[in-house]
């Protein structure tokens, strides 16, 4: 018989379950994705660091682990909380189960919530900390989360990035096809050499680029602007990733000295630290935005698309400063979810255009990134 387990939120709400992975006690901020695939992805997805996830979507485990399907080179979860994980996944690329995923990396799962019900009290309370336990009592937990760090107060940042600069050298293709991107009058014999500053990087960034022709380098977070303009790159990538944006001031303000330098494209939270080096606020959405299919107007254009999230803070638009315009909304809730710049080569989306998981619509920025990079000064 599966062992029980229990899900505590800081408000006093307790779901109880059967314990799956790790028999073990984790904590951190409880978010739900509505991704309807690709658990392997969001697992491993270094802005899920600090986290407990709630897929909505009932059934998490069905076609198993492969190896192919990393974002990052291990899962990034705290713990993982599901209505029912499968334990017969079928599929030919499946080397394990999520059960035996979730116990090699020592991460717990519980099994048997009404992941709805849940989902609907985060987003009527909003996303708080919550501890997942096999061991715990509910009392105990409730005493624990006291004295535990809150999310907010943690720079996630420094845990995910890598510690040493390297080039990216698989030969593993994009987890998407992109056989409509082209490269309108670039130069089909430049490769250009493309910076990639590492604040929670998903290698799916580094596949595209690299089949879009160009020289990839990953950079630690840590990384002075002295020390990546010594590459001499064509152009930067900022990275997501997890973490309270205000508490990123120190990268903020290398971003700050590379804005005019080189071409630059922001994503996700890498978009939240052009706006901030550039004078604009940030804030803490209610409850995030997580899942693969979020509707945002590109207003360049008037088009539509549906977009790949994961995030938990935005960018204030009435703080826009620095000839900084927004250039995207999402349709849900009317937040920012793009920039541009009135007269710099900088682009900036708030949602992932490299999916993965999530719809193939917004690969299109990588284009746009690389003509603004291979554009004759």
């Amino acid at each position: 018989m599966a062992r029980k387990a229990i899900l505590v939120l800081e408000d006093g709400s307790v779901y109880e379950g059967h314990s799956f992975g790790a028999r073990s006690t984790t904590y951190g901020e409880v978010v739900f994705s509505t991704s309807m695939t690709g658990y392997q992805e969001m697992l491993t997805d270094p802005s899920y660091a600090g986290q407990i996830l709630v897929p909505t979507y009932p059934l998490i485990g069905n076609y198993g682990i492969n190896e192919s399907d990393f974002e990052s080179n291990q899962i990034q979860v705290r713990g993982l909380a599901v209505r029912e994980y499968c334990l017969r996944p079928s599929h030919w690329q499946s080397t394990r189960t999520l059960h035996e995923f979730l116990l090699a990396y020592g991460i717990p799962g519980i099994s048997g919530l009404d992941t709805r019900a849940l989902t609907r009290h985060l987003r009527s309370a909003g996303v708080m900390m919550g501890i997942l336990s096999s061991e715990m009592t509910v009392e105990e937990a409730l005493e624990e989360l006291k004295s535990l760090p809150r999310y907010d107060s943690v720079n996630f940042v420094r845990q995910v990035s890598t510690e040493k600069a390297y080039e990216w050298q698989s030969n593993a293709p994009a987890t998407v096809s992109l056989p409509s991107l082209s490269l309108r009058g670039a130069s089909a014999t430049k490769q250009s050499r493309i910076a990639v500053i590492d604040y929670g990087l998903k290698y799916n960034i580094l596949r595209i680029l690299s089949q879009l022709g160009c020289q990839t380098s990953a950079i630690p977070c840590t990384a002075s602007s002295k020390d990546i303009l010594d590459l001499n790159p064509d152009g930067i990538v900022l990275s997501p990733g997890p973490s309270n944006p205000a508490l990123l001031d120190n990268i903020t303000d290398t971003v700050r000295e590379l804005i005019r330098r080189k071409p630059i494209m922001g994503i996700c939270l890498g978009h939240q630290l052009i706006g901030k080096a550039l004078g604009a606020k940030t804030f803490k959405l209610k409850f995030g935005h997580r899942g693969g299919n979020h509707p945002v107007r590109d207003l360049a254009t008037g088009r539509v698309y549906i977009t790949a999230q994961n995030h938990g803070y935005a960018i204030d638009a009435d703080t826009l400063k620095g000839g900084l315009e927004v250039s995207h909304i999402n349709l849900n809730d009317g937040t920012m979810e793009g920039l541009r710049h009135r007269d710099l080569p900088i682009l900036s989306i708030q949602y992932h255009s490299e999916a993965s998981p999530g719809p193939l619509d917004n690969m299109y920025l990588f284009e746009r990134f690389l003509e603004m990079v291979r554009r004759p000064e």
